[in-house]
């Protein structure tokens, strides 16, 4: 059942909806401030009851019988937003290091940051994560947790830009800028209104990880790194040694199941805590394979342990030892798996075998600490064990790349069933499926599908290679883009080039051309269009798209009359199919750079085509375009115009419209002479862009800003308004 508070705030939007007034008007009608109305709306607030009062008398309904209901949300309060924890599990067993456990957190508590380093399997990360769990009550805005693969096998540690771009993704910004620069000022700008700790984890060096660190405010830093991190100013470091005797025996009596009482030779215990070399991992592992031999004593453990050779190497055989041979087989196997974590989906398309078969390999894995269950359902490596697995597999496994390519196309095919289910444009009429699972789903597997990937072009499987990033297509587009997405359909469309698909590499190439518009890259993107284009596809659809995303680039470099002829051509295209989404779309931008040519008559003509075409949000663009081509001469028309424009916005909840719209109200309100309106409508624009970082479009909207500031009488506000502009990296 739903909240006191759910429930008021449903009752507040059919009041909007009632109405009929978009949410700026709707304030002014109840003389609320839109800014409050908004978070009454989306459920951040809950109202005062004047405020309650206001809004049912501006639609004529009594509000009394919706005081009770008002009463119940006031004292339950607003719901808090979802606390984000991304930290895994911590250990059950997790023993000892109580000098360093207190250390680290009373470094977090007065630094704020603090780098763990030790030589592999000290028990780096489970520190991490032991502090990160205890101290979760003291970072209410959650935990951030990110593996920097500095030394996972078959992993090149993760550049710092790539770093940024997952830990901004991580606090669901939907505009990541591309510059690295922006991102780190974004990263330190976002943490600072946050109180949040940010494990850093399997760090290669100080460079990797300089760029990552917050900067003031209250959010916390934890590193780990076999490399002791001296360079790093401000970051204290605190080195792991293996454990001394007492907490090594204390762990393993621990994992084997053994009473403190035990009587034990002293001798025996001693010989396995100098094989295991004092590291955690071996310990336990030892200890499991001690608890499931209940016939055997220590002493048959440590004679057993030092027949094999390579100290605590013997603890990883002698574990695996005690599997049979299909245990053993997919043990070797995960060696070559490509990504951080799995499931048991993937475990079982790299055996080749039933998934409720591979179900309880993986339980007996877990069972003997060979793989860890990160969390239900999902399962990891130790990066000592994956080397000593794939050096197995290495040896042992003449078909592991054949069981490799299993994964590749278990992946590919799980992702282009996925995306079946995701809603676009370009697919009205989605498979059956839930859109949330599949994105979830993405989301979980992401990392494996960019691992996946690369192990294909290794490989050669140009199939998956090919096809994965256009299964990816919504994913990327629904997140912005990403910095894998531009080198994943670069190489995709050679893939498909190989294949000899002109019309699959046509569509990729036209992709990749959109990607690398979006990052910036605007010669790179007509680069690749031009490409697409030689491959002659016989498809209308995919050379009006082709025209369309040309006539941007064009537009963005300045070249408005070879924009113009574009957006002719896609105009003319879409028309011929049928289309008239499209065919509205190519209207407006051709009218928007026949406006900036200086053909306001002709623009005026354009915009007002498009509109007719156009259905629902698809005649915003339009309407923007009419109204901007008549502001000069027919304010009134232009303001109702953008009205129109931005109450579709609204409707169908589109704030990068939004922000459109409010600027260019903006310009139309200080054409008509009243600039402190158009002031209102400025600032809206940025207070809508402010949560999507959407660093490109506030670029754009600053001159125009100055602009009305100046017609205001407020130069100074301009002239400090315009000293933040800086150059842009145009985009489509």
């Amino acid at each position: 059942m739903s909240s006191p508070h759910d429930r008021l705030v449903g009752q507040l939007a059919r009041i909007k909806e009632l109405s009929g007034l978009s949410l700026r008007a709707l304030a002014r009608e109840a003389q609320l401030s839109s800014s409050s109305l908004s978070r009454y709306l989306s459920g951040q607030l809950v109202p005062p009851w004047e405020a309650v009062v206001a809004l049912c008398r501006a639609v004529s309904r009594d509000p009394r019988p919706l005081r009770p209901l008002w009463a119940e949300a006031t004292k339950a309060g607003a719901a808090p937003p979802p606390r984000r924890n991304d930290v895994p599990a911590d250990l059950i067993d997790f023993t000892g290091r109580d000098t360093e456990d207190a250390l680290v957190g009373e470094l977090l508590r007065t630094v704020g940051a603090v780098a763990i380093d030790g030589m592999a399997g000290v028990g780096k990360t489970s520190l991490a994560v032991h502090v990160a769990h205890r101290l979760a009550p003291a970072y209410p805005d959650g935990g951030l947790y990110l593996d920097l693969h500095g030394f996972t096998p078959g992993h090149e540690p993760l550049e710092p830009q790539a770093a940024l771009g997952k830990l901004l993704g991580a606090l669901d910004l939907t505009r990541i800028p591309g510059d690295a620069d922006e991102r780190a000022a974004l990263w330190r700008s976002e943490l600072s209104r946050r109180r949040a700790l940010v494990v850093l984890d399997n760090a290669v060096d100080a460079e990797q990880v300089r760029p990552l660190l917050p900067g003031a405010g209250k959010s916390a830093v934890l590193i780990t790194s076999r490399s002791r991190l001296v360079s790093l100013d401000g970051v204290p470091p605190v080195s792991l040694v293996p454990f001394t005797d007492g907490d090594a025996a204390h762990l393993f009596g621990t994992a084997a199941g053994l009473a403190p009482t035990e009587a034990e030779a002293a001798e025996a215990v001693a010989q396995v805590l100098r094989q295991c070399g004092g590291l955690p991992l071996a310990l336990r592992m030892a200890g499991a394979r001690l608890r499931h031999r209940p016939g055997w004593t220590v002493a048959v453990l440590a004679e057993r342990l030092r027949d094999n050779a390579g100290r605590f190497d013997a603890a990883f055989g002698m574990s695996l030892q005690q599997l049979d041979p299909g245990h053993r087989r997919l043990f070797r196997l995960l060696g070559v798996l490509p990504g951080a974590d799995f499931d048991a989906a993937a475990a079982a398309a790299l055996a080749d075998v039933p998934p409720r078969q591979v179900d309880e390999v993986l339980e007996e894995l877990v069972d003997a600490h060979l793989v860890q269950e990160s969390s239900p359902g999902r399962y990891r490596m130790h990066d000592l064990l994956r080397r000593y697995a794939a050096d197995l597999a290495a040896d042992e496994e003449p078909q592991a790349e054949a069981a490799l390519r299993r994964v590749l196309d278990h992946y590919l095919a799980q992702a282009v069933a996925h995306d079946r289910t995701l809603p676009s444009p370009h697919r009205p009429n989605p498979a059956p499926g839930d859109p949330a699972t599949a994105m979830a789903w993405f989301d979980t597997e992401y990392d494996n599908l960019i691992a996946g990937f690369d192990a294909a072009v290794r490989l050669g499987v140009d199939e998956v290679v090919a096809g994965l990033p256009k299964a990816m297509q919504v994913w990327f587009f629904r997140h912005r883009g990403t910095d894998d997405q531009i080198r994943l359909l670069d190489a995709a469309a050679a893939a498909s080039g190989r294949l000899g698909r002109n019309e699959q590499q046509a569509a990729l190439l036209s992709d990749l051309g959109f990607a690398r518009a979006a990052a910036g890259r605007l010669t790179d993107a007509l680069a690749a269009y031009e490409q697409a284009e030689r491959c002659r596809p016989d498809d209308v659809a995919l050379e009006a798209g082709l025209a369309l995303r040309t006539g941007f680039v064009l537009r963005d470099l300045g070249e408005f009359t070879a924009a113009q002829e574009r957006f002719r051509r896609a105009r003319q295209l879409f028309e011929s199919m049928g289309v008239r989404a499209g065919q509205a779309q190519a209207l407006a931008f051709e009218g928007w750079v026949t406006l900036r040519l200086g053909q306001r008559a002709e623009a005026v003509e354009l915009a007002r085509a498009s509109i007719a075409v156009a259905d629902g949000p698809g005649r915003i663009t339009g309407l923007v375009t009419l109204g901007v081509a008549l502001a000069p001469d027919e304010p009134d028309q232009a303001l109702q115009a953008l009205h129109d424009a931005l109450l579709l916005a609204e409707q169908h909840n589109l704030p990068h419209n939004q922000a459109l719209c409010h600027n260019y109200l903006g310009v139309a309100m200080r054409l008509a002479g009243r600039p402190e309106e158009g002031l209102d409508h400025h600032r809206r624009a940025f207070e809508l862009l402010e949560p999507l970082a959407e660093r490109q479009m506030e670029i754009d909207f600053r001159p125009t800003y100055a602009e009305t500031l100046r017609a205001a009488g407020r130069d100074d506000e301009a002239a400090a308004l315009l000293t933040h502009l800086v150059v842009p990296s145009h985009r489509a």
